[in-house]
């Protein structure tokens, strides 16, 4: 709560780093969105044991962050939160799943902890990979990346407004707590048995909060569509950048990269 402050700059950051001028960012971003999907599809399209396969899909994210100039602190902080509950979701596999599958010297590796890492690794990339599109494009132009695909305008609304106005329940919850706290001094969080009680007030100041949001938004001509503008067309560097990355990813899913690199090592030794 003392650090509700910091969470609000936390949320704004990747609006903020959208707006560089890198030749990422400069990119359109319709070929952004769709160099991510292809990512997406590819790096959890593996088998669940398969994980040296998936190491050279962690050279798109370096890409990104070193020409689009990210800097890797917010972003961690805001996948690790995330990889938390991923590691909840599967911390039960290797009990589960106890066939040994490869041997590391004489340690003996089951399938559950292949598994596990393998959970790890997908979700740390395709997170890793989402947040970066963000941070690269901005929700405003995503959303005309959307709308050229012809995306529904309500979906698109939905994702912009939640994107836009998940601060207004930060900030609620950050008034209520000081409104607690300056009516019960020297004591330290907030007491269990008022739990229910803030929690419903949160609640009901943000639906109201959200009424005058809406209120200010009809009396600025809103009428149910949202209309993020227009886009110019991709040009010759859009289409490279998206052709490059999916002759890329190609190879990495039906070429064994990792494989290649041993035998070549190994040759080069010999």
């Amino acid at each position: 709560m003392p650090k509700m402050k910091e969470s609000f700059f936390e949320i704004r950051i990747l609006d903020e780093l959208a707006l560089k001028e890198t030749i990422i960012h400069n990119l359109h971003p319709l070929s952004k969105l769709l160099v991510t999907v292809m990512y997406l599809v590819a790096v959890i399209s593996y088998d669940k044991y398969e994980i040296d396969k998936l190491l050279p899909f962690i050279s798109y994210p370096l890409f990104i962050f070193i020409l689009g100039e990210i800097p890797p602190a917010p972003l961690g902080k805001r996948m690790l939160i995330s990889m938390v509950f991923v590691a909840g979701l599967g911390m039960f596999n290797p009990f589960l799943d106890k066939t040994i599958k490869i041997m590391v010297g004489d340690i003996p590796i089951t399938g559950g902890w292949l598994s596990f890492l393998s959970l790890i690794i997908k979700s740390g990339l395709t997170i890793l990979a989402g947040l970066l599109l963000v941070a690269t494009t901005g929700v405003d132009r995503l959303a005309l990346g959307l709308r050229s695909l012809r995306v529904p305008s309500i979906l698109i609304f939905q994702l912009v407004m939640v994107f836009r106005y998940i601060t207004v329940f930060l900030e609620e919850i950050d008034k209520t707590y000081h409104a607690y706290m300056l009516r019960a001094p020297g004591q330290t969080g907030i007491h269990f048995r008022a739990w229910g009680p803030l929690g419903g007030q949160i609640l009901l100041r943000t639906f109201r909060r959200g009424e005058k949001i809406y209120e200010a938004m009809l009396l600025r001509g809103f009428g149910g569509e949202y209309h993020p503008g227009r886009l110019k067309r991709p040009v010759f560097k859009d289409l490279l950048y998206l052709l490059g990355w999916a002759i890329l990813f190609g190879v990495f899913r039906f070429g064994n990269i990792p494989a290649w690199l041993s035998t070549m090592g190994m040759g080069v030794i010999r």
